[in-house]
């Protein structure tokens, strides 16, 4: 597993949103807790040891052969606010942000993701996935020969205890299930650390190169936008 090139974010923007109104029943709720609970992705309280993971800061990741991890950094505060996992020719980005402890975030920004999408000629649609309701968007783009296709992107969203974990699915992983298997091993391995510190919910936890990383991570041309009060879409491709 290596660290490959950093990439380059723009500005983002906390802030704490009105109360959430979860749209599951209460049942449903604890249901979908007690899944991720067993299968991950974890909480740090519910690992026995942080042994063996890339220790990010914020996230914990499980090593991989063959596995590329590239870290983004915001240009304007050089922090770091994504990671990348580059595997078998597909990725998948990862951005943690505080929650409130209702663990209702995911539907309110499924909906703003939607919307974002719609705003730049794209098309959404929503499909079941492991952890619930999953978002596939598509926006036009122009294919090298002049003809007009589209690019595609997977979200899926985790809500755990007072942390929510956002992972957007790119290359054939954002269609194809069977190319996406390897990325969604990881994500399921992956240990979320909100840790103690009061913040406002949609506020990135924060990331940093692991500490046997040599020199800051280089930075490159930002790939995704931020739509308004929450985590930014993914340019899809």
């Amino acid at each position: 597993m290596v660290f490959g090139r950093g990439k380059k974010a723009k500005k983002q923007e906390s802030a704490e949103p009105e109360d959430v109104q979860d749209d599951v029943t209460p049942g449903a709720a604890g249901n979908a807790a007690d899944r991720r609970r067993a299968n991950g992705p974890f909480d740090v309280s519910e690992v026995s040891s942080r042994d063996g993971y890339v220790d990010l800061g914020a996230l914990l990741i499980a090593p991989r052969d063959g596995l590329q991890l590239r870290l983004e950094v915001e240009e304007a505060t050089q922090r770091v606010v994504a990671v990348t996992m580059d595997l078998e020719g597909s990725s998948l980005q990862l951005q943690a942000f505080a929650a409130p402890r209702s663990e209702g975030l995911w539907d309110e920004i499924r909906e703003q993701l939607g919307q974002s999408v719609g705003g730049q000629g794209g098309q959404v649609e929503e499909i079941p996935g492991e952890y619930g309701v999953e978002l596939v968007a598509k926006l036009p783009a122009g294919a090298p020969d002049g003809s007009q296709g589209y690019r595609a992107a997977r979200f899926i969203g985790v809500d755990g205890p007072r942390w929510f974990l956002r992972g957007v699915f790119g290359g054939e992983a954002a269609l194809d299930r069977e190319a996406a298997a390897g990325l969604e091993d990881l994500f399921r391995k992956i240990v979320v650390i909100r840790g103690e510190n009061p913040m406002p919910p949609r506020e990135l936890l924060q990331l940093r190169l692991p500490k046997d990383a040599a020199g800051p991570v280089p930075p490159a041309e930002p790939d995704f936008e931020q739509p308004e009060r929450g985590p930014e879409i993914t340019q899809i491709g």
